[in-house]
Order: C-alpha cells, then sequence, then structure tokens
C-alpha cells in the first residue's frame, strides 16, 4: 500500500481494579507501533510510578492552567482529583500512523468520542464484583476508605459500557489480550478506514 495510513485512536476505560493496565502491558510487549499516552494527574504517585512514565504528576493549580491554555484533549474528575490527557503528543502520534491507546477513566472517554467520533472504544469489565475488590485489597496501597470510594465509583462506571464500541471481559488475561488484538485487526480493515484501495487496486472501479 502507498502512503502512510494515520493510527487508530483507542479509548480503553476500565473500573479501578478492572485489569486495564496488566492486559496493556501485554499488548505493548506484543505491538511495536503502540504508543500509550501519559495522562497527566493530581492524585499522588503510588510507590514505584515514574512521573512521565504512568503519569505527569501536577498540582491542582497546574493542571488547571494546562485547561485554560487549551493544553488537554479531555479531562476529568475522579475520586477527588483531576485527570487529562496532553493534546500535542496525541496528535503528533496519529499523523505517524502509530495507534495510540487513551487509558481513561467513562467521563474522559465520553469526551474523546464526541470530540473525536472515529475513536475506537473498548471497556475491559471484571469477572465479578467481587473479584474487582479482591483486586483493590490486593494492591494494598490504599486506604480502606479509598478503595471504597473505589468500588463506589465503579457502580457508576460499569453501566457505561454500553456507550463504548466493545466490551472485553477479563476473566483469563490471555483472552482478553487476544480479543483487544482482534479488534485492532478488525479495526484497521474497515471500509471507513480503507476506501481508497478498491482504486489503487482497480482505478476503473
Amino acid at each position: 500500500m502507498e502512503g502512510k495510513e494515520r493510527g487508530l485512536l483507542l479509548v480503553i476505560s476500565a473500573p479501578s481494579g478492572g485489569g486495564k493496565g496488566t492486559v496493556l502491558k501485554e499488548l505493548f510487549a506484543q505491538d511495536e507501533n503502540l504508543r500509550l499516552s501519559v495522562s497527566a494527574t493530581t492524585r499522588a504517585p503510588r510507590p514505584g510510578e515514574v512521573h512521565g512514565e504512568q503519569y505527569y504528576f501536577t498540582s491542582k493549580e497546574g493542571f488547571e492552567k494546562m485547561i485554560g491554555a487549551g493544553e488537554m484533549l479531555e479531562y476529568a474528575q475522579y475520586v477527588g482529583n483531576y485527570y487529562g490527557t496532553p493534546k500535542a503528543p496525541v496528535e503528533a502520534w496519529l499523523t505517524e500512523g502509530r495507534d495510540v491507546v487513551l487509558e481513561i477513566e467513562v467521563q474522559g472517554g465520553a469526551q474523546i468520542k464526541k470530540l473525536c467520533p472515529d475513536c475506537v472504544s473498548i471497556f475491559i469489565l471484571p469477572p465479578s464484583m467481587e473479584v474487582l475488590e479482591k483486586r483493590l485489597r490486593g494492591r494494598g496501597t490504599e486506604a480502606d476508605k479509598v478503595v471504597q470510594s473505589r468500588l463506589e465509583a465503579a457502580k457508576g462506571e460499569i453501566p457505561c459500557a454500553r456507550e463504548y464500541d466493545y466490551i472485553v471481559y477479563n476473566d483469563r488475561l490471555e483472552d482478553a489480550v487476544a480479543d483487544v488484538q482482534a479488534i485492532l485487526r478488525a479495526e484497521k480493515r474497515r471500509y471507513a478506514r480503507n476506501s481508497d484501495c478498491i482504486e489503487r487496486v482497480y482505478p476503473n472501479a
């Protein structure tokens, strides 16, 4: 094929503890064309998290300054903190033909779907609320009050899966990863993304 295809913009959401981070880690290990958009947040870093890798950690004032300057593709508040996607690196990667993953909350996902209707949205569901709670408590990094807040938030987030293009059930990691990979392959072959291919093969079509 001639020319460089624009990359896919992927919106991937899940309740906290839903396992999207684990699924994405495996996807990135297998697909060198994928790029992860690093979100900015006002929450405190967890043990082992590095500024510029998992998140850009900033103050509330700094985040609001970025909003005012129009530097955020989307943003939302979740459990008392801001989360958002810096605009510039996403557009640069898409232009290069890279597939860009936005690992974002449902509020941000809704904003992206409005701003970028050609994005591909995937919601990752946990096997059950019991498993979700076990995963959250298994982190051992947050107080019980925070865990309860995340569980309550999940009850509002999970119904939002109805608004996504695809649902991936995250029971076995290998199956969840394979499902996302199948979605990417199918989306790249959609007619809307390949409408000029027919003429390339047969100019008189």
